[in-house]
């Protein structure tokens, strides 16, 4: 969705407010495709004192498999995000605001970026997610295994000291 913001700046008078769905069904997280529902988008634009401020909420789901356990997980969070937008920088750049020198925000692209940042890094089951078993592979939050933790001899810690 592109928003117009050439009146915003100028006068600055109403504020734009905004709601849509965002189709992130092609963003690749975590090694897989999270988004199979559209992310809904609401917020506003306003300019108060001819600073002009971005704010708006993402809703949305994602599904994917535990980092340890590689159970399926779905979870259903709410995002706020926050910019300032300016038409130009009298620095080179600065990443505390959003530049839109023809007066045109592109919201996908803006959306996108902010949901992909704050995203995880890896999702959990649980905090006390046990794994799997290195050994026989069983999933440790549902039972025990009898396997044994392999004895590492002083060769096995230490693989490049025959190297010189």
């Amino acid at each position: 969705m592109q928003l117009d913001l050439k009146k915003l700046f100028e006068s600055g008078d109403h504020p734009l407010d905004f709601q849509y769905e965002l189709d992130l069904s092609d963003l690749e997280q975590w090694g897989e495709k999270p988004f199979r529902t559209p992310v809904a988008l609401c917020g506003q634009v306003v300019n108060r004192a001819g600073i002009v401020m971005l704010t708006y909420t993402a809703a949305l789901t994602y599904s994917t498999k535990c980092a340890r356990c590689l159970e399926p997980i779905r979870e259903s969070v709410q995002m706020k995000f926050t910019h300032t937008v300016v038409q130009q920088l009298n620095q080179e750049s600065d990443d505390d605001y959003i530049v839109v020198e023809n007066g045109v925000l592109d919201m996908d692209e803006l959306a996108t970026d902010d949901i992909s940042l704050e995203l995880p890094i890896r999702v959990l089951c649980s905090e006390d997610c046990k794994g799997l078993c290195p050994i026989c592979g069983v999933n440790l939050n549902k039972t025990t295994c009898d396997c044994e933790e392999p004895e590492w001899t002083p060769s096995h810690r230490n693989p490049f000291k025959d190297l010189l």
